[in-house]
């Protein structure tokens, strides 16, 4: 029988702005990654499509150039604001290969495409806690996830701090 510590994994965890995803990726590597292993942790951040702003009146607006320039920039900016602090969050990992993908696209298909496209094992991602209001307009990225992917899902809900539980 193999040893499951020689095991190579591929861990994907789905990065973003938000304080979940920082946790879930804390979580992870405290009690997913094995140190000395040959696990790899991808940390994916699924930049969102541009809005497309129309109107049905014929008085929509046109973005200049340097208005859509200056949004693509900030979007970049945030994506590597959000992979470099992913990254320091890692600094200490030895043996543990870390690379990162910043992919364009809704987050639902971009996450479960790179689970397939990289060969994810694991797949791990915050949950925002949206209540089911919320959810059923926003729609929920780790339960579409879950559903949809081959392999497990660890969704990893951030505790609820004094200040929320009042």
């Amino acid at each position: 029988m193999a040893d499951v510590a020689t095991k190579e994994r591929r861990i994907l965890v789905a990065v973003d702005e938000g304080e979940e995803s920082a946790h879930a990726l804390s979580w992870c590597i405290k009690n997913v990654i094995m140190q000395n292993s040959k696990d790899t942790l991808f940390l994916l951040y699924a930049k969102p499509p541009r809005a497309v702003y129309t109107a049905l009146d014929g008085t929509g607006y046109l973005f200049s150039s340097d208005i859509t320039a200056a949004m693509e920039s900030y979007t970049n900016d945030v994506a590597d604001c959000v992979i470099e602090k992913a990254k320091r969050m890692c600094k200490d990992l030895h043996d543990v290969k870390v690379e990162t993908r910043v992919e364009n696209g809704d987050p639902r298909d971009v996450i479960c495409q790179m689970v397939e496209k990289l060969g994810a094992d694991v797949l791990v991602m915050g949950s925002h806690g949206y209540g089911l209001i919320k959810r059923a307009f926003l729609g929920s990225v780790s339960n579409h996830c879950a559903q949809t992917v081959k392999c497990p899902v660890l969704i990893v809900k951030k505790p609820k701090t004094n200040a929320e539980n009042k």
